[in-house]
């Protein structure tokens, strides 16, 4: 459930920016000329689309806050504040030491030759 809130908060501030930054300021345009927003006059009337912008910015400004307090809420519901970590998952079990080969020949014996070896070097 944490998760779905944080992934519904991230989506929401991002879209928050974004109908923010469509909106036209006061010298008109906005982002949302410069993909062709021109005709939004035509399909929003006369006002254009500076209501149903508002109007969007207004809800999903809501939705934030909204999102904002439900995580503060599981969060104090929990017992934990805000900075702890969640606790760490245990370590492995640890490795079992390498095992190193042992010789079978006897100590103090000269190292085998591979076969057909001669040992001594070519001139």
């Amino acid at each position: 459930m944490s998760s779905f809130l944080l992934t519904l908060h991230i989506v929401l501030s991002l879209l928050l920016v974004a109908v923010i930054l469509l909106q036209p300021g006061a010298k008109g345009g906005g982002l949302g000329s410069s993909f062709g927003g021109g005709g939004a006059n035509t399909a929003f009337g006369a006002q254009g689309a500076a209501p149903v912008l508002a109007k969007i910015t207004y809800y999903v400004a809501a939705c934030l806050l909204a999102t904002s307090l439900l995580i503060e809420y599981r969060v104090v519901k929990e017992n934990r504040s805000v900075l702890d970590k969640l606790p760490e998952a245990k370590p492995a079990a640890a490795a079992p030491k390498p095992v190193t080969p042992t010789s079978t020949a006897p100590v103090g014996a000269p190292p085998a030759t591979p076969t057909g070896a001669t040992g001594s070097p070519k001139k």
